[in-house]
């Protein structure tokens, strides 16, 4: 098995800025370049928890999109249980699951169930396989009972967990979560950090990259936890040596207003 669940290597993604028709005329084959992801280093073990924090634009969803294969690097190397996002993004997908923006990436006149059925079909998995897992599911994220209403009737929280419901469908062995506390008050996002140690890591062996801004997530949910700026990671270590770092002066100022 590979030391590592995903492995990142001086990953670089520049996307296009638009232009206006003078900047076109004056450099019409020189186009101007955002710079999300410059030279990213980062390794995540299997059966932990890490924590990416930091301000927004800081290119963390950009990574999660290219490890999920939604987008492609621009350079460098990124692989997912062995697989390279690149040149075998089926496998990738195989051993993935993502939780991004839920909100905008489900259908609201379906129900939660048609929706998960939906998805299920696009990822092969047999209408009895995906009744079953859509009924295991749901009971475990307390949904059994919601699965049946449309999607427009859903809580912002009850969207999330439906969100982690169709991440879990295929039984990955990685998660990649985008903020998945974020809509959830204080107590449902301390069931749901409890949820994702103590069942989906603890019993079930996952592999999370948890993107948040929460530091109730960072401090009581993840394993490891790294500070990203600029498409760079400033500092990584457990919540408490990035933490000490900080208040020692080890971090941006920025980082320190949050931590």
């Amino acid at each position: 098995m590979n030391a590592a669940a995903i492995s990142v290597r001086n990953l670089v993604k520049r996307f296009p800025l638009s232009r206006g028709l003078t900047q076109i005329a004056r450099r019409p084959f020189t186009p101007r370049l955002a710079t999300a992801l410059d030279g990213l280093d980062l390794e995540v073990g299997y059966g932990e928890i890490f924590g990416l924090l930091g301000p927004n634009g800081a290119g963390k969803t950009t990574l999660l999109k290219i490890l999920c294969t939604l987008v492609l690097p621009t350079g460098g190397i990124a692989t997912v249980t062995g697989h390279n996002v690149v040149q075998a993004p089926g496998s990738v997908r195989q051993a993935t699951g993502y939780c991004l923006d839920t909100e905008r990436s489900f259908y609201y006149r379906l129900t939660g169930r048609q929706n998960l059925a939906f998805f299920a079909a696009l990822n092969n998995l047999e209408s009895k396989q995906a009744g079953e897992r859509i009924a295991e599911l749901t009971e475990m994220l307390g949904l059994s009972s919601a699965v049946d209403r449309r999607f427009a009737t859903y809580s912002k929280g009850m969207q999330q967990k439906l969100g982690l419901v169709r991440a879990l469908m295929t039984d990955p062995g990685v998660l990649l979560l985008d903020e998945p506390t974020k809509s959830l008050d204080p107590a449902a996002a301390a069931e749901f950090r409890r949820f994702l140690r103590n069942t989906l890591v603890d019993r079930f062996n996952k592999t999370i990259l948890l993107v948040t801004h929460s530091l109730e997530d960072a401090s009581e949910c993840c394993d490891r936890i790294a500070l990203m700026n600029q498409g760079r990671i400033s500092l990584r270590g457990t919540w408490a040596e990035v933490r000490g770092a900080i208040r020692n002066g080890g971090g941006s100022s920025e980082h320190a207003g949050h931590l």
